[in-house]
């Protein structure tokens, strides 16, 4: 027999899940198994998923395929129902080992009852211990998970369940072990970082993790948050952004529209002005800081004005890294009932926006020719620098150091020494 085949779809913290249900399935003994793990962020990204099970099972006729996920914890019934479907795992039991015990029984592909998801909402812990990170140059910790929040355009807090962190000391230690393994650099991920310590004693916030970190591993090289909320920065955070060179002059932040009026019918917790506002402050205290950003075209009731907010954002905020999302109905939220913005319009918004995003990571491109830069290699050729921007080589490099180097060019991607 063989071991597992594991699919992940979707997020950093799914791919960080991946690695945890890895260890599970193989201290349970499973084999020839497929194990699939979704997304839902969209409706596209459920379609994807339904078409990575049929590939898999075709390419391994026989295996049981086990399903997982947020989109299996959000519409366990749609892939219980897809024929080449042996199980279907909620996103707590697949972080338990016990459940990986019962996927190894022998029966497992004659069970008749195919859904194991219980109610995420009821779940008060992370498993965040389960792994030291993952990532061959670069660790990801999750260190949050879940969010508190209804934007009334996702489904992930129906994946994910209420938010929940963990704790500080466990985080530290775990990071320690990652720096003592040769780690140059950890990047914090969670489903809502900025909500990080609000159910821990004393209700720490996510700068004062940050602080610790720094303090209490010295040789840490650099720190890397991920996606945050910026109406949601504490002053702590802020604090190190302005004094700790060790952490990253990046932020991605979830901003999703530049107009306010959709922001309200979003029922995100800021405006275009607080946006805007958070980004001069950022680069006030550290100005080598960029942004990327994640935007949606065509919401709903999305007027040409109010998608214009949003393509003046890129400008207005300074953004450099751009995640576009063409608005996708998710089912069972208020967005989905909203009036919407006919198919080829947002399409057509996406493809402006995306080309104001590529314009942006064009002038950042450009502005880097001639400057040095510190560049952790990722491969052999290929390295990011500290405001991760990906740079090629074309000598081979010691793969998971840090290296100086002048930029001599670039390819309208990437840059090039």
């Amino acid at each position: 027999m063989t071991a597992p085949i594991f699919s992940t779809l979707g997020c950093r913290l799914n791919a960080y899940e991946t690695e945890a249900m890895k260890e599970l399935a193989a201290g349970a003994g499973l084999e020839g198994a497929v194990v699939v793990n979704t997304c839902a962020v969209t409706a596209e990204a459920v379609r994807k998923a339904k078409q990575e099970i049929r590939k898999l099972a075709r390419e391994n006729p026989g295996a049981a395929v086990i399903v997982t996920g947020c989109a299996a914890q959000t519409e366990p019934e749609t892939f219980a129902a897809m024929a080449e479907v042996t199980r279907v795992i909620g996103n707590t039991e697949k972080m338990q080992a016990e459940t990986w015990n019962t996927l190894r029984a022998p029966d497992l592909i004659g069970a008749t009852e195919k859904i194991m998801v219980d109610d995420i909402m009821s779940v008060q812990e992370t498993a965040g211990h389960l792994i030291d990170g993952f990532g061959r140059h670069r660790a990801y910790v999750q260190v949050q998970n879940g969010c508190d929040h209804r934007c009334t355009f996702c489904i992930i807090p129906y994946g994910r369940g209420n938010s929940r962190s963990v704790p500080a000391g466990v985080v530290v230690d775990q990071i320690k072990r990652l720096v003592d393994k040769g780690f140059a650099e950890v990047v914090l991920t969670g489903v809502d970082l900025t909500s990080w310590g609000a159910d821990l004693p004393a209700t720490p916030r996510l700068g004062d993790l940050v602080m610790r970190i720094l303090r209490l591993v010295p040789d840490l090289a650099r720190l890397r948050i991920s996606s945050i909320d910026s109406i949601e920065a504490d002053p702590a955070l802020m604090g190190a952004i302005a004094t700790e060179s060790r952490l990253m002059p990046h932020l991605h932040l979830s901003l999703q529209a530049g107009d306010d009026m959709i922001l309200k019918r979003m029922k995100r917790r800021h405006l275009r002005d607080d946006a805007i506002a958070f980004c001069q402050e950022a680069r006030r205290l550290r100005p080598d800081m960029i942004f990327g950003a994640d935007i949606i075209a065509g919401f709903p009731t999305e007027t040409e004005a109010m998608f214009e907010n949003s393509l003046k954002l890129v400008t207005d905020c300074d953004l450099t890294f751009l995640h576009v999302f063409p608005y996708s109905a998710r089912k069972g939220t208020p967005a989905a009932r909203m009036p919407a913005v006919k198919g080829p319009v947002v399409k057509e918004r996406a493809a402006r926006l995306r080309a104001q995003g590529d314009a942006a990571l064009n002038r950042h491109l450009a502005a880097q020719i001639g400057k040095s830069h510190r560049i952790l290699m990722e491969g052999p050729r290929l390295g990011r620098t500290e405001q991760f921007t990906e740079v090629a080589f074309s000598t081979d490099q010691p793969e998971g150091q840090i290296v100086t180097a002048e930029i001599t060019g670039t390819n309208g991607k990437t840059l090039i020494v």
